[in-house]
C-alpha cells in the first residue's frame, strides 16, 4: 500500500513538473515572438506594483469606477476612433467636452481619465492609444503626480518612456507634448515643481524625434505661477475661456506638423 501511495505521489509530482515546463515554454515562446502577457487595462491595478514607472499610486475614492467607466465607453467607440488625433491625459482632457467642435476639421478621440497619473497613462498606453493607430497624439499629464507629492524628475522620466513608446509604435506620427498647466488649488504652492517638470519636459522633447512642445504654462500663469479664476474657476480645471486658449496654442502646431484634416 505504501509503495502504491509513493508511486502516485511521484506521478503527481512529475505531472506538476511537466505542467511548469509547458508553461515556461509557452512564456518563452511569447517573449521570443515579442508579445506581452494579456493584461486587462480596463481594471485599475490594486496597488502600485501593478503599474509601470515611478511615483505615487492614485487611490482616491471613485477613481477605479471612473477608470472602468471610461474603458467601457471606449470599447464601444474603438473602431470609430481608429486613426484619430488622440488627446491623452487626465481630468483636464476628459473634461474637454467641446473637443470635437473645437477641432471640427479633425478626427479626434478623447482618452482622458479624471485623476490619472503618468503611471496610469503608461499602463494603458498600448490599448487606449497605440491600438488606435493614431494620426497624432496630444499629451497633457503630470499635474496629479505633482498633486500627490511626486518628484518632478520621476514624473518626467515616466513621460519620457511614454513618448519613446509612442515613437516606437510609429516613427512618423506627430506627438504634441503639452506643458503641465499652472494650478492654485488646495494651497499646494506647486508652481516650483511644475516649472521644474516643464523644464525637464523641454529637454526630453529635444531627445525624442517628432515631439513638439505646446506651451500650456505661460499662456495661463501669472507672475506668481498661478492660474486665474477667470480661466480656471476651481484653480485646477480650465473653463471655456481656458480651453479656447489651448485651442489657439495647438492650431499653429497642427498646421506645422501637417495633421490630416477630414474636411
Amino acid at each position: 500500500m505504501k509503495s502504491i501511495f509513493l508511486k502516485r505521489k511521484s506521478l503527481a509530482f512529475l505531472g506538476l513538473v511537466c505542467a511548469l515546463i509547458v508553461a515556461g515554454c509557452a512564456t518563452s515562446q511569447t517573449q521570443k515572438a515579442g508579445l506581452k502577457p494579456a493584461v486587462d487595462v480596463s481594471i485599475y491595478p490594486t496597488n502600485s506594483a501593478g503599474l509601470p514607472g515611478k511615483g505615487p499610486y492614485q487611490s482616491w475614492d471613485g477613481f477605479k469606477k471612473v477608470w472602468a467607466q471610461r474603458h467601457a465607453e471606449w470599447k464601444q467607440t474603438k473602431a470609430a476612433d481608429k486613426g484619430a488625433v488622440v488627446f491623452l491625459g487626465d481630468s483636464i482632457t476628459q473634461g474637454w467636452r467641446s473637443l470635437s467642435n473645437d477641432f471640427s476639421n479633425l478626427h479626434v478621440a478623447n482618452r482622458g481619465i479624471s485623476g490619472d497619473t503618468t503611471c496610469g497613462v503608461w499602463f494603458r498606453l498600448d490599448d487606449d492609444v497605440i491600438d488606435l493607430s493614431p494620426e497624432a497624439v496630444v499629451l497633457l499629464i503630470g499635474t496629479n503626480d505633482i498633486g500627490l507629492g511626486a518628484d518632478p524628475a520621476d514624473v518626467a522620466d515616466n513621460i519620457r518612456h511614454i513618448l519613446q513608446a509612442l515613437r516606437k509604435s510609429n516613427h512618423r506620427m506627430p506627438i504634441i507634448l503639452c506643458h503641465v498647466m499652472p494650478r492654485a488649488d488646495r494651497n499646494l504652492h506647486a508652481e516650483g515643481k511644475i516649472m521644474k517638470l516643464n523644464s525637464l519636459l523641454d529637454e526630453i522633447a529635444k531627445s525624442v524625434k517628432g515631439v513638439t512642445v505646446c506651451d500650456t504654462w505661460s499662456i495661463y500663469a501669472d507672475a506668481n505661477g498661478d492660474c486665474s479664476k477667470a480661466e480656471f474657476p476651481d484653480l485646477l480645471h480650465p473653463n471655456a475661456i481656458g480651453y479656447a486658449k489651448w485651442v489657439a496654442a495647438l492650431n499653429p502646431i497642427f498646421a506645422l506638423v501637417k495633421i490630416k484634416k477630414v474636411n
